[in-house]
This record gives C-alpha cells, sequence and structure tokens, in this order.
C-alpha cells in the first residue's frame, strides 16, 4: 500500500518595510525646518535685517520662486542621472548648511554681513527642499512591492502626509513663540533660536536618512517624462521649419511623429491642451502666497490679545491648516452637494469659483487695510517733518519763537513734564528757528536756542539739566508689533539706580539725561523701579510707542509723568479671520479641484510633467507678486490689495472663457496604454508614470492619500511629482 501526503503551504505575506520609518521621520524633521523658517522669515527680514515691506515682500517671494521652480530640475536629477536616494542624500546636506548659515546670520555676537549671509543661506534652502521635494515621497513608495503591498503603501502615504502636516503645523506655531518669547544676546526676540532649532531638525533629518541606508529599496534612475516632451516639442519645431512646404501636416507636434511615435504626440497635444487652461493659475497663486508676507505684515499693526493671551502676527498662518482639516469634509458633505443642486458640478466651475473667493478674501484684506489706514500714525512725508518738545524740569515753560505754528507763536505753554508736539510740519529741506524760553519759576533758568525741524525726520527736545538735548523721535508703529518705551530721566547722578522690568521680567537700566534708549519691551504691564521698588506702573499695549519722564532727588522727592507718543493697535487681529476663512475655501475649490481636473483629463504618460506645470504655475504666481511690489503702483496698500482682486476677477474671465471651448475627455487604462509602438519604447521605455486621479475631491490628507494609494499600479517610479504637487501651501495640510 502505497501511501502519499500533500503539503500545502501558503504564501508568506510580506512584511511591512522597516525603512519608511526613516523616511517618514525625516519628512517630519525637513518639513519643521520648512515652514518654521518661513513663518518668520518676513519679520527677520524687516526688524533684523532693516529692509522696507515691500523689499522683504520681494525677497520671500523670490525665495518661493525658487522653491517651486527647484523642484524641475531636482526631479530630472534623480530620475535620469543620481537616483532618488543620492539626489535626496546631497540636497538635504545643501538644505541643511543653509539653516545653519540662516541661524549663525541671526547671531549679533558673531558680526557677520547679515544680509550676504541671510540671501546665501535662502538661496540653499530654496535649493534644497526644492530639489528633494519630488524626491521623498516617490522613494518611499519605492520601498513596497506591488500588488502584494498595497494596503500598506496605502498606510505608508496616510503617515507620510500626517508626518508633513505635524511638522508644519508644530513649527508654524512654536517658531514665532521662540521667537519672540525668548531672548537672546541683548535683544528682546531671538531670531537665532528660532531658526537654530528647525536647522538642528534639518540636520536631524539628514542623520536619520542615512541611519536607514542599509534598508532602502533604491532602484535605479529610469527616465524623466519632461525631458521626453521637451524633446517631442523640440523635434516638432525643427520637422515643422523643415517639412512644412514639403509634407504639410495637419498639425505642429505631427512633425515630431517619426522620431518619438505617434502615441507621444497623441499624449503631448492632450497635455498642451490642458496647459492653455493652466495659463490663468499662478493669479491665484500671487494671492494665496501673500499670507506669508502681506498679510503677516497687517497683523503686526493689530491687536492680538485675547483674554490675556498674546496671538503673534506670525502665528496667524497656523489658522489655515487647521481650517483646512475642518473644510475637507465640510465641502464633500455638504458645500458640494448644495453646489451642484444649482448646476456647479463640474471640476472647471469649481475652479471659477474658488478664483472668485480669492478675489473675495483680497477684498475683505483690503477693508481690513482700510480700518487699518484710518487709525494710522502720523509719520513725517518727503516734505514734512514733526517736531516735539518734551519738558523734564520741574516748572512751566513758555516758548516764544518765529516757529510757523500758531500756537507757539502765542506765547505757548508746556507744563512740567508736558510734551508738545506738532505732527505736520511743513518743510522742503532743514530749517532752523529761533525760540525764546522762559518760566516764571527763578528755579529754571531761561533758554534761547534754534529749534531745527527736517524732511522725513521727527525731530524732538528735551528740557533737562538747563538745556535743550536734540534727539530723533520714532513715532512709526514698531516692525514687531511689540511696544516701545523712552524713558527720559532729569535727575543728577547718583540719585539711584532706575530700572525699566517689562511683562516678561527682562530689565534695561537707565542713564540720566539719555534720550537714545528706545526699548523695545514685552506686551503686558511694564514697571519702572527706583532702587528695586517700583515707582510707575505702564501698560504697553501692541503697537504702542510710549515715553515716561522722571525728574527730582531724593531730597525733594521724584515726580514722573508717561505720554503716548504713538497710539497702539485697536484693530483686533481677528478682523483677519474673515479673509483667511475665504482664502481657505478657495484653495479647497481651486488647488484640490486643479488637482483632480488634470489627474483625470491627462493621459497616464503626462501626469508628472502636468504636476510639473502646476509647480511652474505657484513660481510664476510668486514672480507676479515681486513685480507688482516692485513697481508700487500704489502708496496705499489697501489698495495694491484691490488691485489683486481685480486681476483674479479679470484672469477668471479669460478662465471661464477658455473653460466653455474644452472638451472633457475620460481615460481609462485599455484606451490610454502607458507603452505605444516601437518608436514610443525607444524613447519613453521606462518613464516614471504618475498615479492614477484621486477618487475624492479632497485634499491629499490621511484619508485621501487612500485613494491615491489604491492606484499605485505603476510600481513606484513616479518621479515624484504628483504627490508633492499636494505640498504646495503647508504641504496641502
Amino acid at each position: 500500500m502505497v501511501s502519499s501526503s500533500f503539503k500545502i503551504t501558503e504564501k508568506e505575506p510580506v512584511k511591512y518595510p522597516k525603512s519608511v520609518g526613516f523616511i517618514i521621520s525625516n519628512e517630519f524633521c525637513e518639513r519643521f525646518n520648512y515652514y518654521g523658517m518661513r513663518t518668520i522669515l518676513v519679520l527677520y527680514l524687516t526688524s533684523k535685517l532693516q529692509y522696507d515691506d515691500d523689499t522683504s515682500t520681494v525677497l520671500f517671494h523670490v525665495f518661493t520662486m525658487l522653491v517651486y521652480l527647484c523642484p524641475l530640475v531636482g526631479a530630472i536629477v534623480a530620475d535620469s542621472w543620481l537616483g532618488k536616494f543620492k539626489t535626496i542624500l546631497n540636497l538635504s546636506i545643501v538644505y541643511a548648511i543653509g539653516g545653519v548659515i540662516m541661524a549663525l546670520g541671526a547671531v549679533p555676537v558673531l558680526q557677520l554681513p547679515v544680509q550676504a549671509v541671510t540671501i546665501l543661506g535662502l538661496v540653499l534652502i530654496a535649493i534644497g527642499t526644492g530639489g528633494i521635494k519630488p524626491c521623498v515621497s516617490a522613494f518611499g513608495g519605492d520601498q513596497f512591492r506591488l500588488p502584494e503591498q498595497e494596503k500598506q503603501l496605502a498606510t505608508f502615504f496616510s503617515l507620510f502626509y500626517f508626518a508633513i502636516n505635524a511638522g508644519s503645523m508644530i513649527s508654524t506655531s512654536v517658531t514665532p513663540i521662540l521667537r519672540e518669547d525668548v531672548h537672546c544676546f541683548g535683544d528682546n526676540d531671538c531670531f537665532s533660536l528660532a531658526f537654530g532649532v528647525p536647522a538642528v531638525l534639518m540636520l536631524l533629518s539628514v542623520v536619520i536618512f542615512v541611519a536607514g541606508k542599509k534598508l532602502y529599496i533604491m532602484k535605479p534612475p529610469a527616465g524623466n517624462m519632461i525631458l521626453g516632451v521637451s524633446r517631442c516639442i523640440s523635434q516638432a519645431i525643427g520637422g515643422w521649419r523643415r517639412e512644412r512646404k514639403t509634407k504639410p501636416r495637419n498639425h505642429w507636434l505631427d512633425y515630431a511623429e517619426p522620431a518619438v511615435g505617434s502615441k507621444m504626440v497623441s499624449d503631448v497635444k492632450t497635455l498642451l491642451k490642458i496647459l492653455v487652461l493652466f495659463l490663468p493659475f499662478p493669479v491665484f497663486w500671487a494671492l494665496f502666497d501673500q499670507q506669508g508676507s502681506r498679510w503677516t505684515f497687517q497683523a503686526t499693526r493689530m491687536d492680538g490679545e485675547i483674554f490675556g493671551f498674546f496671538i503673534k502676527p506670525d502665528q496667524m498662518q497656523v489658522i489655515n491648516p487647521l481650517l483646512i482639516l475642518a473644510f475637507i469634509p465640510l465641502f464633500d458633505y455638504v458645500v458640494y452637494p448644495l453646489l451642484s443642486m444649482v448646476g456647479i458640478r463640474r471640476p472647471l466651475q469649481k475652479l471659477t469659483l474658488g478664483g472668485l473667493l480669492a478675489a473675495g478674501a483680497f477684498l475683505l484684506s483690503a477693508f481690513v487695510e482700510l480700518k487699518l489706514e484710518a487709525v494710522a500714525p502720523v509719520v513725517p512725508g518727503p516734505t514734512t517733518s514733526q517736531l516735539r518738545i518734551y519738558n523734564g524740569m520741574p516748572c512751566d515753560y513758555k516758548f516764544l519763537t518765529e516757529f510757523p505754528v500758531s500756537d507757539m507763536s502765542n506765547e505757548s505753554h508746556v507744563p512740567a513734564l508736558g510734551l508738545w508736539m506738532e505732527k505736520e510740519v511743513q518743510t522742503a529741506m532743514l530749517t532752523s528757528y529761533r525760540f525764546d524760553a522762559s518760566s516764571s519759576d527763578p528755579a529754571c533758568p531761561g533758554i534761547s536756542d534754534m529749534l531745527k525741524v527736517m524732511p522725513g525726520k521727527a525731530v524732538s527736545y528735551f528740557i533737562a539739566n538747563d538745556r535743550m538735548h536734540e534727539f530723533m523721535d520714532s513715532p512709526e508703529q514698531p516692525k514687531l508689533g511689540n511696544p516701545l518705551v523712552r524713558v527720559m530721566l532729569n535727575i543728577p547722578a547718583g540719585q539711584g539706580n532706575f530700572t525699566l522690568i517689562d511683562a516678561a521680567h527682562t530689565a534695561t537700566a537707565l542713564a540720566s539725561y539719555n534720550t537714545s534708549q528706545l526699548i523695545t519691551v514685552a506686551r503686558g504691564k511694564a514697571v519702572l523701579t527706583l532702587n528695586d521698588q517700583v515707582v510707575m506702573n505702564l501698560t504697553a499695549r501692541a503697537g504702542g510707542v510710549y515715553v515716561i519722564m522722571a525728574n527730582g532727588n531724593f531730597k525733594e522727592g521724584f515726580n514722573y509723568q508717561q505720554h503716548v507718543v504713538t497710539e497702539p493697535n485697536s484693530v483686533h487681529m481677528m478682523w483677519q479671520l474673515p479673509q483667511i476663512i475665504v482664502i481657505t475655501a478657495a484653495e479647497i475649490m481651486f488647488s484640490i479641484t486643479g488637482l483632480e481636473f488634470s489627474f483625470t483629463q491627462a493621459p497616464q504618460s503626462m501626469k508628472s510633467v502636468l504636476q510639473a506645470c502646476w509647480l511652474l504655475s505657484v513660481a510664476i504666481g510668486n514672480m507676479l507678486v515681486v513685480v507688482i511690489a516692485e513697481l508700487k503702483f500704489f502708496e496705499s496698500q489697501a489698495a495694491e490689495f484691490a488691485l489683486f482682486a481685480g486681476l483674479m476677477i479679470i484672469d477668471m474671465f479669460i478662465f471661464m472663457l477658455l473653460a466653455m471651448r474644452y472638451q472633457y475627455v475620460k481615460h481609462t487604462e485599455e484606451g490610454d496604454p502607458e507603452v505605444g509602438d516601437k518608436s514610443i519604447k525607444a524613447n519613453n521605455e521606462q518613464m516614471p508614470q504618475l498615479p492614477a486621479a484621486p477618487t475624492t475631491k479632497t485634499k491629499m490628507t490621511n484619508g485621501e492619500s487612500n485613494n491615491m494609494d489604491n492606484n499605485h499600479h505603476h510600481d513606484q517610479e513616479s518621479n515624484g511629482v504628483t504627490n508633492e504637487a499636494y505640498d504646495h501651501s503647508e504641504d496641502m495640510k
């Protein structure tokens, strides 16, 4: 009797790749670095590098433009030369060096050429973050074996985009706190720490990425479709020049058919039809990216106090990603069904509505700006000056002068510890006026001298020690929004130690007859102390400029008086909330719908090129902001906001005309094969392909990444432009 047994073996499930933990950790640290630095950048440019708002805006948007140009280069380098691992590693090192340079440049004791160092650091960061942008997510996808690990791949992308969101949101919240609440190197802020912490995280990301090297699956460079499209277009142009008369063809791209094949020509034709619709897109990004520049500057002139808590101006940027998380389900389940009831169903219709919402957001920002301009302090202009007289003496003074102001020429009085000021003095040049000041108190001698006014300056005088001390006043609102306090003491030396202590317990020693000591203090209660005893309280509010005067001695006692030179911010920061809500809604309808439209309408082979062009439109939009800021059409910022709103409305009108002519198409796997005839294969054999379109209309968040991942049947050979196309604007949250 013969017996036989059969052993049935089941195929072991493929283990989850441990290498992705290093990639996810690397992405968290990198995003923390980028958004932490970007959040405080414009305030650093204005407060430390002394650039004006326009120049800071230009530098910010030039930097952002470079960030979104470099992914095109990074994708080509990774897919055609170095491969993803070497590209990420090399450019991450460049990136980390840029972050360290930024942090070192912000350390005042090093006395580096701050402007040159900052520009160098920004260029290196732009090259680094832009270059690795198209590679990291695709490299993570390379670690999975398909189709066996489709579910694990979906989990990876959920964790990957969670790391992006966590890194950007935490850093956007934390770095403003490090900037303002920590004091270092004798300053009332600490930009070096605010830049340094993200830089350390970037160095850590390089270490983490290298630590996983032995676990990575590294695929060789597979070619880049961007180069394939460029070759097709160049061949078509050359063929058209040579053969347009001898061998006329129906379309100019048909002249490339002998070189690249009919399939490539057909796909490029479809690509160009879609790219025509992309032409108006940069205007949207021109508006959207000003959240980090113009809107941040606007917040510095607003009051951020809420129930005793102070919101920093740069922290307002946190609201956008938080709203995104709430708006995605709201739009999917409420807004879009309601819009479909009134006939707005197609992607191009939603894109148009999103653009108009962006215009509405800028009209709201113009309204807020008008409110700010109505309460803005009067500052000297090109043909005007300001004059102030602070009387630090213990007696009243009567002034007789040639100064052309009625109340001065009529024997005006400046009381003891009082202030007289004229905010608008017309003058085209330095002008001096003689004056005679006298007092009825014999203890205060008469003073005769010259009062000076000069265009663009606020000239002030402090009467102390029986004479006039001239200095330049500061009526402008502080650039970072923190209050400024000038303490002027008409007290003989040796009469005690005066100290100003602010709400952050930062103490500043004061000297007699010193008019140049303008102190930046924390918002809240500040106290003036004499020999450690509190002698005066001051409530310092955001945007305010204050003066404290004191005179006397231990024998006769001391007298104190405070004055407000510039009124504190009175428009609350929450007035920005409506414009942020509207621009976030615009982002949902424009950005996400635009990506959906691109994915569904592009042939499978052209998806990576289309997403490269999407990133390019972001770069062009930032360049548009640079041009308008440089041309300086208007003095009023409200007028500039209204200009952008008008451009957006005109832009959407043009887009509607283009959209009316567009014919929607539907691609299928059978009808849109990845490889055509031999000539195509020769040029395009291993060109990376992009994932199919997401099935939902929401942003690439944790849940949404599952939809995208289910379509990753292209063996993870994407150059990553697709995945990182979601990375614009807080990495698409």
